[in-house]
C-alpha cells in the first residue's frame, strides 16, 4: 500500500470483491507510528490509513459503515447455513408449587379448601365470622374458638401493659386441673372448695423436680416467697401465681369456682397482640359471641393507661386449625346481645 496525497482506504466491502486468501490479509510486522501528518483507525475488520495535511490532533475512530456492511453479508450469505437456536423453556408448575402465596404450598389440602369460603381482606360482622369459623372447624377433634387482636399499645412500656382475666360466661368447654398452695386451716378448705392438688412445701418440691400435671396454680399471700423459688420453672409455661390473674388470693374457694366456670387469663404479648380462646367449636352461634363479647368488655375495660390514640386496630377470630376471619371492629365494639 502506497503512501500518496489523496487517502487510500482498505475496507471490508474491497476485501469481499476479491477472492479471499490467508496472505490478502496479512501485514508486515512494522511498527506503527502516529504522527501529527498521518494518523490510523484501526477496526477489527477494515484497516483504515489516511495522510493529513493540517497539522492537528491524532484522531482514532472505528467505522461504523463497516458493520453494517458486516451485518448485510452476514443476512446474504446466511440464508443456507444459519441454525435455528432453541431457547429451553421452563415445564410449568402442577400442584402446590403453582400456587402464587408462598405459605399456601405448605398447607393441607383441607385447609387450602376452607379458605375458600371467606375473602381474605374482607372485614364481616361478628355473626357470619362466627357462622364462618363453625363452617371451617371440619378437623375430627373439637376445634378451640380462637379471638386474636391487635392493640395500638407497646407493653415494653409499664404503663402500656395488658394483663387480666375475664369469666366466661358460657365456660371454655375444657376440664380446668386446679392446684392449690396453702397452709394451715385454708388446706381443708381448698380441698372442700373442689381443688384437684392441694399442697404446701411437699408440692413445691414436686414441682422443681417436674411435676406439671395441672392447669392452674393457686397460691395464697402466705406461700408467695416460698414460690418464688419456682419462677423459673413456671414463668415461662404461664402458670406462675399472679395477682393481676387471680391466682394469689386468700379467697381460695372463690378462685377455685371461677376457673373451673371458665376464668380466663389474657396479656399482650411483645408485639401489642392478644390471643384468647373464648370457647369451643361446638358451641353454639349464640354462645360463642356472649363469651367473645365478654371477652371485648373486659380488654376494654382494662385499657392501659398509656394507651394513646384509637385502641383496637384490628380482630379476628379463626378455630385452632382454620383460617383467620378479619371483623369490623366498630360494628363489633357496637354490638349488643340480644337479651341485654
Amino acid at each position: 500500500m502506497a503512501s500518496t496525497a489523496t487517502p487510500s482506504t482498505l475496507t471490508l466491502s474491497s476485501l469481499l470483491s476479491q477472492e479471499l486468501n490467508p496472505n490478502s490479509l496479512l501485514f508486515k510486522p512494522k511498527p506503527l507510528l502516529f504522527t501529527p501528518h498521518k494518523s490510523f483507525s484501526l477496526h477489527p475488520l477494515i484497516l483504515h490509513y489516511k495522510e493529513r495535511k493540517s497539522n492537528g490532533p491524532i484522531v482514532v475512530t472505528a467505522a461504523m459503515a463497516a458493520e453494517a456492511e458486516v451485518d448485510e453479508a452476514v443476512d446474504e450469505e446466511g440464508g443456507e447455513g444459519a441454525v435455528a437456536v432453541a431457547i429451553p423453556t421452563s415445564k410449568p408448575k402442577k400442584g402446590k408449587a403453582a400456587l402464587p402465596l408462598k405459605r399456601d404450598r405448605t398447607r393441607s389440602k383441607r385447609f387450602l379448601e376452607i379458605q375458600k369460603l371467606r375473602e381474605i381482606k374482607k372485614e364481616y360482622d361478628l355473626k357470619t365470622a362466627i357462622e364462618l369459623l363453625k363452617t371451617t372447624a371440619s378437623t375430627k377433634f373439637t376445634e378451640t374458638a380462637e379471638a386474636h387482636f391487635r392493640l395500638n399499645i407497646d407493653p415494653k412500656y409499664n404503663d402500656q401493659q395488658l394483663r387480666a382475666t375475664v369469666n366466661l360466661p358460657k365456660g371454655t368447654g375444657q376440664t380446668v386441673k386446679v392446684a392449690v398452695l396453702t397452709q394451715g386451716e385454708k388446706f381443708d378448705e381448698a380441698k372442700n372448695a373442689g381443688a384437684d392438688l392441694v399442697g404446701g412445701e411437699d408440692l413445691i418440691e414436686q414441682i422443681k423436680g417436674g411435676f406439671m400435671d395441672f392447669d392452674k396454680l393457686i397460691a395464697t399471700p402466705d406461700m408467695m416467697p416460698k414460690v418464688a423459688s419456682l419462677g423459673r420453672i413456671l414463668g415461662p409455661r404461664g402458670l406462675m401465681p399472679n395477682p393481676k390473674a387471680g391466682t394469689v388470693t386468700a379467697n381460695i374457694p372463690q378462685a377455685i369456682e371461677e376457673f373451673k366456670k371458665g376464668k380466663v387469663e389474657y396479656r399482650a404479648d411483645k408485639t401489642g397482640i392478644v390471643h384468647l380462646p373464648f370457647g369451643k367449636a361446638n358451641f353454639s352461634e349464640e354462645d360463642l359471641i356472649i363469651n367473645f363479647i365478654a371477652a371485648v368488655k373486659s380488654i376494654e375495660a382494662n385499657k392501659p393507661s398509656g394507651a394513646k390514640g384509637v385502641y383496637w386496630k384490628s380482630a379476628h377470630v379463626c378455630s385452632s386449625m382454620g383460617p383467620s376471619i378479619r371483623l369490623n371492629v366498630r360494628e363489633m365494639l357496637e354490638y349488643k346481645l340480644p337479651n341485654a
